[in-house]
């Protein structure tokens, strides 16, 4: 597992609640992680590959996703 301990964590702007209904992203040359803000850290995190990653934005920008 990919080790995210020193890793800079991120919101997005647009988080609700003041940020505590939203994801957490920290991307480093090697993984990005995305994690759930409710579990202050300690819930499950998921890795993806800096290519997978930007494969997910790239889709998210297009519209490929909307429903």
């Amino acid at each position: 597992m990919a080790d995210l301990s020193n890793a800079s964590w991120k919101k997005s702007s647009r988080s609700a609640n003041g940020g505590s209904s939203c994801v957490e992203v920290a991307i480093t040359p090697d993984v990005v992680g995305v994690r759930d803000t409710k579990a202050h850290g300690q819930g499950p995190l998921l890795t993806f590959e800096p290519t997978e990653w930007a494969a997910f934005v790239d889709g998210v920008k297009s519209g490929e996703f909307d429903l």
